[in-house]
């Protein structure tokens, strides 16, 4: 099986190797592992401070280990953060954050390239955020007796874990010295297979959006002028374009007095930008090309830039989040924690946030553009019924809050652990 595993790594990359002249994100993963571990090596050889490894997949990620990113900087200041990424999403977006020291592309999972990176980085921590496994960084870290943990995973019976042939991945889940999950399920099929280290935290994203919700709003004109004439406003967030596919028919029901849009693509290509303003053509306004003024009289407003989303909820009355017409809905949390009642497509299932939010009231999915338009002209003309919805899923994110100081407490124990027993009074 290791066999296997090793051979369908090098394929992948020879696959994004062959793509990168037709595929952006091929490219970027390519050329960003070109001389990886010398330039690691480099910008490290001179490090002497203890160092920590954060590691996430993508950008998703990335937002649901930010909130232990940012408490361990404040409790541990003396430590330095190195922080990888797998995939140029979060990587090329992330790259220049501050809060951490040193920012890279994870290098290819392969013993040799382990063992240099590991020689390099020498974490005293390595921080796996939910869903990344590799073999080699894993038992690396074991033999070397770093202590791992996993944090915000969840866990579904259909999983490789679980299956016969699934033994090499539980070797990879023996290799943390705990995991914690984002729920009891999770835990319960974890210790099925033995796994003792584990525990329920719960998600930190929770964590992050409820620290959004109470910030002070950022100064942002031409959203506030947006929505000032009390209009109901729908915002869309990481929609793709089988999400504008589908609201299409809803939106053009709609009178335009009746309902305005806010529209954050998943993706700011400009082929994706273009077919959001072939919805209603004349009434999409880009968010680069507004001012305050022509932003009041807008019918949709398209956010053609990077990091407002979090923000945008904040001027809405409901939401739609996107990606469950396609591969996985999107992050459903940061809509919630200001109470719009949310609508998204069929492709939920794996998000635990998401069934909650619909067992509650507070969320529905729906299977195509005529329940779409259905639910959504029940919300804009029956606003007495919209209330009700925003207490529930203020509520029910407030009282998710509170993994990241569970993980924080576990963290503390150990660290202090191992440094009482490499000084022994």
């Amino acid at each position: 099986m290791l066999f296997l595993y090793t051979i369908g790594l090098w394929l992948y990359a020879l696959l994004l190797r062959l793509a990168a002249p037709f595929v952006p994100k091929a490219a970027q993963w390519t050329n960003g592992r070109r001389g990886l571990l010398a330039h690691i090596q480099q910008a490290l050889q001179a490090e002497t401070a203890p160092r920590v490894w954060f590691h996430c997949a993508s950008l998703g990620e990335f937002e649901q280990g930010r909130p232990l990113l940012e408490v361990y900087r404040q409790q541990y200041p003396q430590h330095k953060i190195v922080l990888t990424f797998f995939s140029p999403s979060g990587y090329e977006i992330r790259k220049d954050w501050p809060g951490a020291d040193y920012i890279f592309y994870l290098p290819l999972d392969t013993a040799a390239n382990t063992g240099a990176f590991l020689d390099a980085v020498q974490p005293r921590l390595a921080v796996f955020v939910k869903y990344e496994f590799w073999y080699y960084f894993l038992t690396g870290l074991h033999r070397r007796q770093v202590p791992t943990i996993c944090v915000s995973a969840i866990f579904r019976p259909d999983q490789v874990f679980f299956k016969p042939w699934g033994g090499l991945f539980r070797r990879m889940l023996g290799c943390f010295t705990h995991i914690f999950t984002q729920n009891e399920a999770s835990t319960a099929l974890l210790r099925q297979l033995g796994i003792r280290q584990v525990s329920t935290a719960g998600d930190t994203r929770f964590d992050t959006v409820v620290a959004t919700a109470a910030a002070p709003p950022k100064a942002l004109p031409i959203l506030t002028a947006f929505g000032a004439d009390g209009t109901p406003v729908l915002v869309v967030g990481s929609s793709w374009p089988e999400d504008i596919t589908m609201l299409t028919p809803a939106l053009q029901a709609l009178a335009p007095a009746a309902l305005r849009v806010l529209v954050a693509p998943h993706e700011l290509h400009e082929t994706g930008l273009r077919q959001v303003e072939a919805l209603l053509p004349g009434q999409v306004l880009r968010y680069s090309q507004a001012t305050p003024e022509t932003a009041a009289t807008a019918r949709i407003l398209l956010i053609d830039s990077i990091g407002l989303l979090r923000e945008l909820y904040r001027y809405g009355t409901l939401g739609y989040v996107g990606g469950a017409f396609g591969k996985g809905l999107h992050n459903t949390l940061e809509a919630a924690v200001f109470g719009l009642p949310l609508l998204f497509g069929p492709n939920y299932h794996k998000f635990q946030e998401a069934k909650d939010l619909i067992q509650l009231g507070g969320a529905d999915a729906v299977k195509d553009a005529e329940e779409l338009e259905t639910a959504l002209k029940f919300l804009v003309y029956n606003p007495e019924q919209r209330q009700p919805i925003v207490e529930k899923n203020r509520r029910y994110v407030l009282t998710q809050a509170g993994a990241t100081a569970k993980i924080m407490r576990w963290l503390d124990g150990e660290l202090s652990l191992r440094a009482a027993r490499s000084n022994p009074s």
